[in-house]
C-alpha cells in the first residue's frame, strides 16, 4: 500500500533521483577509473529497479481509480502555485517499472560497445533515466514541463556523440521536433494555469486542476477545449511519434547508438502515448470524443505506411524503426478508442513495444559490434554460427510479430476488441489496421529468413563469435517479461482497470447528457 511512505522515506523520490544521485558520483570519481564508472552507473540503475519493486508489491490494486498512491507533495515556488508534486496510479505504474527495468538492462550492453568519454556516456543515461520517470510521476504540470523538456538534452547529446553514420543532423533533427511540439504544450499549460487562477487558485496540480473541470468550478466552452487539446496533442503526437509527424524517428533510430536506441523506442516514444492518456483525455474528454475519428485515420495510415516501409528495408535498423511507427499507431488506435478495452489494450501495448522493439534494436546492435554493416544481404545462415543469439531472435521476432503466447498478441487483440467495438465505424478502422498485422509477420520474418536460415555463405560470418555473458543476460533478462506477459496479461491488468475505468466514465459521461 502506498502507506510505506509512513516508514520516513519517500518511494518515489528514491525512485525518481537514484540514477541522478549516481550521475553525480560518476561526476567526481577520478576520470581514468573506467571500469568503476561502468560499475557505479550499473549499480545505480540497478538500485533504482530494486527499490521500484515495491511499488506494484504493495500497490493498493482495490483504490479508486482517481486515487493516485505513493504521493509525496511539497510546496517548492508557493507564489506561483509551484509544488514538488509526484504520484502514480495503474497506468503510470508499469511505465515506471518499464524504465527501471530497461535501463539496467541497456547499461549492460554499453561495455563493448562505447569506448570514448565513457564516464559522459553514462552520466547521460543515467540523468535520461531519472528525466523519464519524472514524466510518469510527476502530477503538477510545471514540474511535468521540466521533465518533459529535459528528456531532449541527454537524447541529443547521445545522438550527436556516441552515433553513427549522420549523427549531428540526426540529433538536431530529434531536438528541434520534439522541442516545436512541446512549445504548443507549454502555452496550454500556461493558460489553463491562468484560467484555473481566475476562476478558482493558482495551482499547477493536476489532480486540482481535475477537480476543478469535473466539478465545474472550471469551466471550458467546447472551443477553448479543442485548441487546449491540439496543443497538447502536438507535443504528444510528435514524441509517439504518430504519422504524419514520425519523420525524425528512423533517423534517430538509425544514427544513434545502439543503446541510445533501445532506450528511444524502449521508454521515450511511451512519453508521448502516455500524456495523452494523462492529460489529453483525461482533461479534455469533450474534445476527445470530438478528435478521435481524425486520430484514429491517423493512427491507421500510420500502421500501414509504418509496416510497407518496413518491408521495403534493407538496412535492419531501419527496419526495425519504421515498424515502431506502425506499432506506436496500434497504441494510439487503442487510446482513441475512449472504452476500457482499448485503452487497456494500448498501456499493455505500449509495455510490449518497450519490451520487443527494444530487444530488437539491441539483437541488430550485437551483430552490427561484429560486423559494423545492418545491411541484410550481408547476413546468412547466422543460426548455424550463434544458435542460442538465433533462438532468441526468433522468440522476439515472434513477439512483435503478434504470436499468441507471448506478449505482442495481449496487446493487439485487446486494441483491435476496443476499436471494434468504440462505434458503429469501429469495424473500419479494424479492416484496414488488420493488414499492419499480418505485414509485421512478414517483414519480421522475411528478416530472419534472410539472416538467420539457410548455410554460411560468407565467410566473415562463420567467424563471428556467439554472445558474451553480458549480451546473453540481457536478452534473456529481455525474454523473461516478454513470455511472462503473453502467459499471464493480467499480472499488468489488474492495477490499470480502476485507472482506465475512471478515464473512461468521466468519457461516458459525455455521452450520457448528450455531448
Amino acid at each position: 500500500m502506498s502507506d510505506i511512505n509512513q516508514l520516513g522515506f519517500s518511494i518515489l523520490s528514491l525512485v525518481l533521483w537514484l540514477p541522478a544521485l549516481g550521475a553525480v558520483v560518476l561526476l567526481v570519481l577520478p576520470r581514468e577509473r573506467e571500469l568503476l564508472h561502468r560499475q557505479v552507473a550499473l549499480g545505480a540503475s540497478v538500485a533504482a529497479f530494486v527499490v521500484s519493486l515495491i511499488l506494484p508489491l504493495t500497490f493498493d490494486y482495490d483504490a479508486g481509480g482517481a486515487v493516485m498512491q505513493f504521493v509525496d507533495r511539497m510546496a517548492w515556488i508557493p507564489a506561483w502555485g509551484v509544488e514538488y508534486y509526484l504520484g502514480i496510479d495503474g497506468v503510470s505504474l508499469w511505465l515506471v517499472m518499464l524504465t527501471t527495468f530497461i535501463v539496467p538492462v541497456t547499461l549492460l550492453t554499453t561495455w563493448d560497445s562505447i569506448h570514448t568519454q565513457v564516464r559522459y556516456f553514462l552520466v547521460l543515461m543515467l540523468l535520461l533515466e531519472t528525466a523519464m520517470m519524472g514524466v510518469f510521476i510527476t502530477l503538477d504540470l510545471f514540474l511535468f514541463y521540466l521533465f518533459w523538456e529535459f528528456t531532449l538534452i541527454p537524447m541529443a547529446f547521445l545522438i550527436g556523440i556516441w552515433g553513427t553514420g549522420n549523427k549531428l543532423y540526426s540529433a538536431v533533427k530529434f531536438f528541434l521536433y520534439t522541442f516545436a511540439g512541446s512549445v504548443f504544450m507549454l502555452v496550454a499549460i500556461i493558460a489553463l494555469y491562468v484560467m484555473h487562477s481566475n476562476a478558482v487558485a493558482p495551482t499547477f496540480a493536476f489532480s486540482d486542476i481535475l477537480v476543478s473541470l469535473r466539478s465545474g468550478a472550471l469551466e471550458l466552452d467546447p472551443g477553448v477545449q479543442r485548441a487546449l487539446f491540439g496543443a497538447f496533442f502536438a507535443a504528444f503526437a510528435v514524441k509517439v511519434p504518430l504519422w504524419p509527424f514520425h519523420t525524425w524517428l528512423p533517423d534517430a533510430h538509425v544514427d544513434a547508438p545502439t543503446a541510445g536506441s533501445v532506450i528511444l523506442a524502449g521508454v521515450l516514444l511511451k512519453l508521448g502515448s502516455y500524456g495523452l492518456i494523462r492529460f489529453n483525455l483525461t482533461l479534455f474528454p469533450e474534445a476527445s470524443y470530438w478528435a478521435a475519428p481524425a486520430i484514429g485515420i491517423l493512427a491507421v495510415i500510420g500502421i500501414l505506411y509504418g509496416a510497407a516501409v518496413a518491408y521495403a528495408q534493407t538496412d535492419m535498423k531501419k527496419l526495425v524503426a519504421y515498424s515502431s511507427v506502425s506499432h506506436m499507431g496500434f497504441v494510439v488506435l487503442g487510446i482513441f478508442a475512449l472504452n476500457t478495452i482499448g485503452i487497456s489494450g494500448a498501456t499493455i501495448q505500449m509495455i510490449n513495444h518497450g519490451l520487443s522493439t527494444g530487444a530488437l534494436f539491441l539483437i541488430v546492435g550485437i551483430i552490427y559490434e561484429r560486423r559494423h554493416t545492418r545491411e541484410l544481404a550481408a547476413f546468412n545462415g547466422l543460426w548455424k554460427v550463434m544458435p542460442v543469439y538465433g533462438g532468441l531472435t526468433l522468440l522476439v521476432i515472434l513477439s512483435s510479430a503478434g504470436l499468441p503466447g507471448l506478449n505482442g498478441f495481449v496487446g493487439e487483440f485487446t486494441i483491435m476488441q476496443g476499436a471494434y467495438l468504440a462505434n458503429v465505424l469501429g469495424w473500419v478502422f479494424v479492416l484496414f489496421a488488420v493488414p499492419g498485422v499480418v505485414l509485421a509477420a512478414v517483414y519480421l520474418l522475411r528478416m530472419f529468413n534472410d539472416a538467420f536460415m539457410g548455410d554460411v555463405k560468407d565467410p566473415a560470418n562463420a567467424e563471428m563469435p556467439g554472445l558474451n555473458r553480458r549480451e546473453l543476460a540481457a536478452l534473456v533478462l529481455l525474454s523473461v517479461p516478454i513470455v511472462l506477459i503473453g502467459i499471464f496479461p493480467n499480472l499488468l491488468f489488474a492495477a490499470m482497470q480502476n485507472s482506465i475505468a475512471d478515464v473512461v466514465q468521466n468519457l461516458s459521461m459525455l455521452v450520457a447528457v448528450g455531448q
